[in-house]
């Protein structure tokens, strides 16, 4: 018997002038006030159906809304976007190529199961060729034969992935330990399922005011790490190459935290989403022993290995344990991918190599690099010169703000780094990202004389942004 049928024969309905009564056989009577009676019943009715859940409610104003703001208000147009990490060209042309092609397939513009494409002849699941691209890829690096079916699933990004790991792993009241400064997206990532971010400061280079240093300067205090674990420590999420100081972690750094996360039983996410740009060696956490590998999840992204950032197509890898269940809360919060874009992602890394695409793409974005911070040097503008990524972070503590300068009252009151920030849109037309948007509070002093510029950019944006940055020199002392 169905459930709505023994609950239809549990009961009789009879009508009350004012009211419903419910009439049990066992000659129990409920009375349940009428529709009318419920619907003007002050007790009952919600005051204010539009308010917002406190996930998503009481947040300040973002940088992004805030650097659109100026941007718009700027009156030197039009601006050099140097601040969003979005790249200003196409992919190469056989990844364009790839996914003009899906687009003619008919299983290509169906739903992708989480296991992976379907054999449309056969009507049944096949060896997923982007789970199957993405194993054979990474293998060499981990010195092993990844298993497609069990180590990889794919997500909508690799920001839907880490939302589907912490899905998968924490409840209420659980601590996810953050770096400072933080990709913004892990902290509501973190919050929607329960869980609580505990954050440990990256510390900048004493003399970074002062001179040119090296990203890898940016140092983690093991002894503040360990102090941040409790008993109800479930995860860390480690970001190397690191947006956005653009350190590369060192093998030693990577072998110290990775011990801790065994020592306590901690599930490491690993953000590896810029592991095709890296300028110094670059060591990946899961390879650094099976005991870290057996907690370790990297989180890799097509958008930032083939210039898409907008195609959203991501991916996870990891041993079975973890990954059947990072699967289960993909399908849950979003059930497929992009179907074309992952065949297209998939033919491109089956080329990749051989148009030399990974050494060319590396070598591309490390004389951008090059090329933008020229104006800094000639500045005397020292900045964090990056080990990997496309981020460049310019210390601005030489630069003088006039002080009468009108800034608005949500920028006024916010730390430094949001005035220059708002300061150079508004005087000399570029835009820049003020870190210490990825910091606490309590650590917004570590970052405020800093600004994040994105260097992913058509060699012409640089040089106009190199050009008008030239206009600071009158402020520097």
């Amino acid at each position: 018997m169905q459930p709505l049928r023994r609950i239809a024969t549990a009961f009789t309905i009879r009508r009350a002038a004012a009211d419903y009564t419910f009439v049990s056989h066992t000659g129990l009577h409920i009375d349940i006030p009428s529709r009318r009676a419920r619907l003007f019943s002050t007790s009952t009715m919600r005051q204010d159906p539009f308010k917002p859940a406190a996930r998503v409610a009481g947040q300040r104003q973002d940088v992004w809304t805030i650097v659109n703001e100026a941007a718009t208000a700027s009156p030197v147009q039009p601006i050099v976007n140097m601040g969003q990490g979005f790249f200003g060209y196409n992919p190469p042309e056989f990844v364009l190529e790839a996914a003009r092609d899906a687009l003619s397939k008919v299983e290509c513009n169906q739903y992708s199961p989480t296991k992976g494409m379907w054999k449309a002849s056969l009507m049944m699941p096949s060896r997923p060729r982007l789970k199957k691209a993405i194993a054979e890829a990474c293998s060499p690096f981990f010195g092993r034969t990844l298993d497609p079916d069990k180590e990889v699933t794919i997500t909508t990004g690799a920001n839907e992935g880490m939302l589907s790991a912490f899905m998968a792993f924490l409840e209420q009241g659980d601590e996810v330990i953050v770096f400072e400064p933080f990709f913004d997206q892990y902290i509501s990532n973190i919050e929607m399922p329960g869980g609580k971010v505990v954050y440990v400061p990256l510390h900048p280079p004493k003399d970074g005011a002062t001179k040119t240093t090296s990203a890898g300067e940016w140092t983690l205090d093991m002894k503040a790490l360990e102090a941040a674990i409790t008993d109800k420590t479930r995860m860390i999420v480690l970001n190397s190459p690191h947006n956005p100081i653009g350190k590369v972690f060192t093998r030693q750094e990577m072998q110290a935290i990775g011990d801790l996360c065994v020592k306590h039983n901690i599930i490491i996410l690993s953000d590896e989403v810029y592991d095709r740009l890296y300028y110094v060696p670059f060591t990946r956490m899961a390879t650094l022993s099976p005991e870290i590998a057996n907690l370790t999840l990297t989180v890799g992204s097509g958008g930032k290995n083939f210039y898409c950032t907008g195609w959203r197509v991501g991916w996870l890898v990891g041993p079975e344990h973890m990954i059947k269940y990072v699967s289960a809360a993909h399908t849950r919060i979003c059930y497929s991918s992009v179907s074309p874009l992952q065949e297209a992602t998939a033919v491109a890394f089956e080329q990749a190599e051989a148009h030399n695409f990974w050494e060319e793409s590396k070598a591309e974005m490390k004389g951008k690099i090059d090329r933008f911070t020229q104006v800094f040097n000639e500045l005397g503008l020292p900045y964090s010169e990056p080990e990997g990524g496309y981020f460049v972070l310019v210390n601005l503590a030489k630069v003088k703000l006039p002080e009468d300068y009108d800034f608005p009252a949500h920028v006024a009151n916010r730390p430094r780094d949001f005035k220059l920030s708002w300061f150079c849109i508004m005087e000399l037309g570029v835009a820049a990202i003020p870190p210490t948007e990825f910091f606490t509070d309590a650590n917004a002093h570590l970052a405020e004389d800093w600004l994040r510029f994105a260097v992913c950019k058509n060699d012409d944006v640089l040089e106009k942004a190199k050009e008008r940055l030239r206009g600071l020199k009158k402020y520097i002392q």
